[in-house]
């Protein structure tokens, strides 16, 4: 008995030292100095990159906040939340955060189930879920699991993305029409054949126009660059909203916003019950829009991000917005690149365009109101056709059979049932996938023997200037972060070759990972050689025209003669 408790006691201190580590480990890792020490480096362009950024997000955050039934101004206080808390707090030094399509769509689809009598949504529901969410989001941090994300099959992640932006259309047709908001996806569907039958000529004569200067105007700037600063929905906004008040239209407007600070909504603690469910699922596309942002932002920067110290940053500034009456935020792609492209380097360029928006807010209200709604729906509807994967859309034809079912099917239930659910089918549909897969190389590896004798001759000269990426096993969603991480650390080279012998199958997500790596590796100058590909992986690398991004003239059956061209290229 005397052993066994010391066995036990054992274990219990093992325990509680692997948790003391983890949590020490987790608090240098969301460390806001990280953030703060680097603020007053970039100080010019990053107070002119929150300016920029500010004047973007303004119409999308009124048009997030309309469309989530919540109201014009939620999302104008989403926004200054998201810019000023997660600039503050987050990992992604050049991220700007705010309210995003999905985040929009799938509130407002949780906010179906809450609702007052009157029909109304509950807006002290609606507040208390995006701050449990927010909790929800700090934990995550705090457990270190936020990289989990990297694990998500690509095809779930095309899937649910092309469900959101279905979503974000059927609920913006009725009111791109000139009707009302429909509560839901289904009513949405619902109202359609009355909307296209009944429509209203002016709410089309503001709507039409408002779409397609979203769509020309990037061909407009690439006329005339110095038009590149001066955004499209800004430009959309204003010129709906000139039309719509110069035609004196009797049409749906915003109405009256408050100004001034805002009411401070305290979570009802008693309900956490009822609100834990649609707060995890805020949680979990708050970390999966994010951390899908902050990849984009690596890639334009060469700067990767703390992906525990971003979730611990939404999180504060999700609980923030609860707290204030703002939309749910995550770090926004659009407002992201743009920061960028505006020379904004460090975390200070988030926080200027959160206090521009705040200065906005406090004197916006009486402009704001004469904005149509029809102008906010056309804006919407443009969010919803750019939130569609226009990478796999073009090749669905042509995709393995079992990432389409997977597509299909996540796409389907975020649409007609729950974004989380749609997820959860998504990844179990995938594991299941792999398994199969697994079992079928395992069974025709019984039967075969590799009779590779042809050495590998690089010598020390070339060894300096030639790096061999032999990814092994299968290449899926499971080994695409290490492939990543592998290449990522490889010392200088010029050339690399990519042997793919070893690799016994591939899916969508190793397939975009593998064009990725190759795309990094050009856009950085290296010769990019492919060889010893085997037929079952040659068919899905061509099926989604991954191999289009090495030369034919690249393509090499065998290792060695992709080492003698490697050679040549040195020599010419």
């Amino acid at each position: 008995m005397k052993n066994l408790n010391e066995d036990s006691k054992g274990s219990l201190n093992e325990i509680l030292f692997f948790v003391a580590n983890t949590l020490k480990t987790s608090l240098q890792e969301i460390n806001p100095w990280q953030n703060i020490k680097i603020m007053h480096t970039n100080i010019g362009q990053d107070i002119l990159a929150g300016v920029v950024v500010a004047i973007i997000a303004l119409p999308l955050a009124l048009a997030f906040g309309v469309g989530s039934g919540l109201g014009a101004i939620t999302g104008l206080w989403g926004a200054i939340a998201g810019g000023i808390i997660g600039g503050l707090f987050g990992g992604c030094r050049v991220g700007v955060s705010g309210p995003t399509g999905p985040k929009m769509a799938q509130l407002a689809m949780i906010m179906v189930g809450f609702r007052l009598g009157s029909g109304e949504p509950d807006l002290s529901a609606a507040f208390a879920i995006i701050f449990f969410s927010g909790i929800i989001l700090i934990a995550v941090s705090l457990m270190g699991i936020s990289k989990l994300i990297y694990y998500v099959p690509y095809s779930v992640v095309a899937g649910f993305m092309c469900g959101i932006g279905v979503i974000v259309m059927i609920l913006e047709f009725a009111p791109f029409l000139g009707y009302p908001h429909p509560k839901s996806v289904m009513d949405g569907l619902d109202s359609i054949p009355n909307a296209v039958m009944h429509f209203k000529a002016q709410a089309l004569m503001v709507s039409i126009p408002t779409l397609a200067i979203l769509f020309i105007w990037p061909k407009i700037v690439k006329i005339i660059p110095k038009f590149d600063i001066i955004p499209a929905p800004l430009i959309a906004l204003l010129a709906g909203t000139t039309i719509a008040n110069m035609g004196n239209f009797t049409i749906e407007y915003i109405g009256t916003i408050p100004t001034g600070f805002p009411d401070l909504y305290w979570p009802d603690w008693s309900k956490f019950d009822d609100y834990l469910v649609p707060a995890a699922g805020l949680a979990g596309l708050a970390v999966f829009d994010s951390l899908l942002t902050c990849i984009v932002a690596d890639n334009m920067t060469g700067i990767k991000h703390s992906s525990d110290r971003e979730s611990f940053g939404q999180g504060l500034a999700n609980c923030a917005a609860g707290m204030v009456g703002g939309l749910t935020t995550a770090t926004a792609t659009m407002r992201t690149v743009a920061n960028i492209q505006s020379g904004g380097k460090t975390p200070l360029s988030s926080v200027v365009h959160g206090l521009v928006l705040l200065a906005l807010v406090l004197g916006l209200g009486p402009y704001a109101e004469q904005i149509p709604m029809a102008c906010l729906a056309a804006i919407l509807f443009k969010v919803g056709i750019d939130i569609l994967d226009y990478r796999i859309m073009p090749i669905l034809h042509r995709l393995p059979l079992t990432d389409m079912i997977v597509f299909w099917t996540v796409l389907t239930v975020t649409i007609v049932e729950d974004l989380l659910v749609a997820v959860v089918v998504g990844i179990v549909l995938a594991f299941f996938r792999f398994v199969i897969e697994i079992s079928r190389v395992y069974k025709s590896n019984l039967n075969y023997v590799e009779n590779d004798s042809t050495p590998l001759s690089l010598n020390e000269n070339m060894k300096n200037r030639v790096k061999v990426l032999r990814p092994q096993g299968p290449m899926f969603f499971g080994s695409v972060k290490q492939m990543e991480d592998i290449y990522g650390n490889a010392e200088p080279h010029e050339t690399l070759i990519i042997k793919l012998k070893d690799v016994s199958m591939v899916d969508l997500s190793g397939a975009y990972a593998l064009e990725d790596l190759i795309d990094k590796a050009k856009n950085k100058g290296k010769n990019v050689l492919i060889c010893d590909a085997p037929s079952h992986v040659m068919k899905v690398l061509n099926s989604v025209k991954v191999l289009d991004h090495v030369e034919q003239e690249n393509h090499f059956e065998v290792i060695d003669d992709a080492v003698n061209h490697a050679n040549k290229i040195r020599k010419g």
